[in-house]
């Protein structure tokens, strides 16, 4: 692999009013849209040897609105299974558990659609999506979700996964991971298109 392209999907209406939004399969707001289509010209000139996509109905519009039309749903690319803080704000998380910080106290089991996922859990995913990109000959495309794409990012850098805390990324931006001198580097990120 030569480079790794990172997209977090659009807006949705749960990732703008900051409602946790593992597996809740929502559709991207009209804004989520226009940020889906603004990530076009950032890669349109691109070829890509592998593009994996999650499977959540968000990530794969913003890959189509974003011309990346020809991709794998890969089941490693959910975000993180916020069990039962599943569509609850942190505000409202912290009105129970003063001072509750996902990447230090995690999160409680919800009901069988939402277990909940462990920042281990979560790295595992990442690094099982590191490795199959790894593998390809050329440039790779990720569309995906902000927790996860975060873990992914400390995953790619040797750090352990909580270090994704470091690494804020916002709905619909793009982002680069590489490499220099042979090193996992962050070439950008966070990028507004």
């Amino acid at each position: 692999m030569n480079e790794m392209i990172l997209l977090r999907h659009g807006e949705t209406e749960w990732s703008r009013d900051g409602r946790h939004t593992g597996r809740t399969d929502l559709p991207l707001t009209d804004r989520g849209e226009d940020q889906a289509r603004a990530l076009a010209p950032l890669v349109k000139d691109m070829s890509f040897d592998l593009t994996l996509v999650s499977p959540a109905l968000r990530a794969r519009r913003t890959a189509e609105l974003a011309g990346l039309t020809a991709y794998e749903i890969d089941q490693d690319l959910w975000e993180w299974d916020y069990g039962g803080y599943e569509g609850i704000t942190t505000l409202e998380i912290r009105r129970t558990r003063p001072g509750w910080y996902l990447w230090r106290d995690g999160v409680i089991p919800g009901d069988a659609e939402h277990p909940g996922e462990s920042a281990e859990q979560v790295a595992a995913r990442a690094d099982r999506v590191v490795a199959r990109a790894s593998a390809a000959d050329g440039e790779v495309a990720v569309v995906a979700h902000g927790h996860f794409l975060r873990v992914l990012c400390a995953r790619w850098l040797g750090l352990p996964p909580q270090d994704g805390r470091l690494f804020r990324l916002d709905t619909g931006t793009y982002s680069r991971l590489g490499f220099e001198h042979g090193e996992p580097v962050v070439l950008t990120w966070n990028s507004p298109a």
